[in-house]
C-alpha cells in the first residue's frame, strides 16, 4: 500500500468538513440541510462517486467555493467522501444536521484550521485513513488563556454571557 498526505486548501475566511457517505443523494442532503439551517451560508461541495461512472458529484450557492472542493475532493481522490466548504457560519451551526443525514457514514473533520488528509491506496482504489488538523498542542491553558477563550466565545456565539 502507497500512503499520501493531501494538503486542503481553502480560504481563511472558510471552514471545512470531510465526511464519508454511501450514496450520491448525500449532495442534495447536504444542500437542503444547510440552506434550512444557516439560510445565509456560503457554501461548495463535492462527493466523490465510488461506483458507476465514478464521477465528482458537486453542488453550492457559491461558484469559488464548489470549485475549491471539488479540486479538494480531486486531490484526495478516495470514494465516498465529501468535501464541504463553507463561509458566513461555523461547522457548529450544521454538524447536528450533517449527522442525522442517514447516508452520512462519519465525519473525519470541521475546521478553520490548516487540514491534512491521511489516505492509503490499494489496487482497488484510495481510501481515508485519518486526518490531521491544525497543530500539536504547546502547553496548558493559564488563567489568562482561559479569559481570552471565554471571550472569543461570547464574541462568536454569545457563550456564557
Amino acid at each position: 500500500m502507497n500512503f499520501e498526505v493531501v494538503q486542503i486548501d481553502f480560504p481563511e475566511d472558510c471552514n471545512v468538513i470531510i465526511g464519508q457517505s454511501h450514496f450520491i443523494k448525500t449532495v442534495e442532503d447536504i444542500y437542503e440541510t444547510i440552506v434550512t439551517t444557516v439560510p445565509g451560508m456560503k457554501f461548495g461541495l463535492a462527493f466523490n462517486e465510488a461506483s458507476g461512472p465514478c464521477l465528482v458529484r458537486k453542488e453550492g450557492n457559491d461558484e469559488e467555493l464548489i470549485d475549491i472542493a471539488v479540486k479538494n475532493a480531486l486531490n484526495i481522490s478516495a470514494g465516498h467522501i465529501f468535501v464541504l466548504i463553507i463561509k458566513n457560519g461555523y461547522p457548529i451551526n450544521i454538524l447536528n444536521g450533517l449527522k442525522n443525514i442517514q447516508e452520512i457514514c462519519r465525519i473525519f473533520a470541521a475546521t478553520a484550521n490548516p487540514l491534512q488528509v491521511l489516505t492509503t491506496e490499494t489496487d482497488q482504489g484510495k481510501a481515508v485513513i485519518g486526518v490531521v488538523d491544525g497543530y500539536s498542542p504547546k502547553g496548558v491553558e493559564k488563567k489568562e488563556d482561559i479569559a481570552k477563550r471565554k471571550e472569543f466565545l461570547r464574541e462568536i456565539t454569545g457563550y456564557k454571557r
